[in-house]
């Protein structure tokens, strides 16, 4: 078995594979951890998803998280740095110009399918974060929402994998297939040697199409640039995952254009992180001062002691965009032995265990726990996209 892809999802599969008896290979092109899963701010969120297979994914993922963080911290030690897992919970909030009936419509859907929802008033929200905008009009909270180091959840994902006996080949960059004798599948060509195996798993994020082609198959995957505002350390006042409501819609939009919504939240170093921005513009990395200008003045919006904060940094990365923004999990219906596990936009770190028990049951010939049909490559709603072309 061969996996592509060092980061939370590629490393969570490896455990997962290597757990049910597999021989697992990681190959990754650049460093462990240095792409999509070292951008992120590492949520584990339920709040900001409608009711469908993501959100499905998104509830089993949460039920897994906690006996997951503590087996982890076992197996590795208490020299291995702590996860910062933080079930904090999220807090999400319209101002005085904006629509808090659909905020309300929103949640209660959401607790049609059993998501926590509490609704509040202003008052009530603000009990929970007195630092909040007083124009605030109506908010509700999410008990179930979390927050891990991204990185540090990710590097420990492939230390177990590697305890496990997976191994990992970093500076490999896939060049082609191997054929086997009818002309299947047989493993992968890479820049440090071949890796025959029975199957390929590409879990190489917003590179994961790109990856594909060159190994026969055919997967509508493409970067969603965003960036990242954090502030210097200061003393702890934002104590939960904070957002305006129209986070939702940008996450669910399939603008290729810019969108911006404000989202703020400490972490457990003293930094607050302030986000999101999206846009498709392939894999452009360069600095935009008009868009984090952007982000800063609608942070201020939600939080205004952030005004006289300072900015220690600013980075981007790029998520794995799908355009029907459910995960690819599964084989490629025309590729006997390539599977995915990507397309999770910016929604990987929360859903990497239950990614990574998916696959791990599907290719093992198990029922997994929640049903994988939603997920699979095959999909409906896919099948519009799937060409062997690059996708933009």
């Amino acid at each position: 078995m061969v996996v592509v892809g060092a980061g939370i999802i590629g490393a969570a599969c490896a455990r997962a594979l290597s757990k049910k008896g597999f021989s697992v290979t990681i190959v990754e092109r650049g460093a462990s951890v240095g792409g999509t899963s070292a951008s992120g701010e590492g949520n584990l969120l339920v709040s900001d998803k409608a009711p469908g297979a993501e959100l499905t994914m998104a509830q089993y993922a949460s039920r897994l998280w906690p006996d997951l963080v503590a087996e982890l911290a076992n197996e590795l030690g208490r020299d291995f740095p702590s996860l910062e897992f933080e079930p904090k919970g999220g807090l999400v909030v319209t101002l005085a110009d904006g629509d808090a009936r659909a905020l309300e419509s929103f949640a209660a859907h959401q607790r049609e399918y059993g998501v926590r929802a509490e609704p509040l008033g202003a008052a009530e929200a603000r009990l929970l974060e007195p630092d909040l905008n007083p124009r605030i009009s109506s908010a509700v909270f999410y008990p179930d929402d979390a927050q891990v180091q991204p990185v540090i959840a990710a590097e420990a994902f492939l230390a177990s994998a590697r305890a496990l006996g997976t191994r990992v080949v970093l500076g490999a960059s896939v060049i082609g297939a191997l054929a086997g004798d009818q002309g299947e599948l047989a493993g992968v060509r890479t820049t440090k040697g071949d890796f025959p195996c029975d199957h390929v798993v590409v879990a190489a994020g917003p590179w994961s199409g790109e990856v594909a082609r060159v190994l026969g198959g055919s997967l509508p995957v493409a970067p969603r640039k965003g960036f990242i505002l954090v502030t210097s350390r200061m003393t702890q006042r934002v104590h939960h995952k904070v957002y305006d409501a129209d986070y939702v819609g940008a996450v669910e939009s399939d603008d290729r254009g810019l969108q911006t919504s404000t989202v703020v939240e400490s972490t457990a170093s003293g930094t607050v992180l302030i986000g999101s921005s999206r846009e498709r513009v392939g894999f452009d990395a360069s600095l935009d001062v008009a868009v984090v200008s952007e982000l800063a003045t609608k942070a201020t919006r939600l939080f205004p002691f952030l005004s006289e904060a300072s900015l220690m940094r600013v980075y981007c990365g790029f998520r794995p965009f799908v355009p029907d923004h459910v995960p690819v999990i599964g084989e490629d219906p025309t590729c006997p032995g390539l599977w995915y596990a990507t397309g999770h936009e910016g929604a990987g770190i929360g859903l990497a265990p239950s990614t990574a028990e998916i696959l791990a049951a599907t290719l093992s010939g198990e029922e997994p726990a929640i049903d994988a049909d939603p997920y699979s490559p095959a999909r409906p709603s896919l099948a519009s996209f799937l060409t062997n072309e690059p996708t933009e």
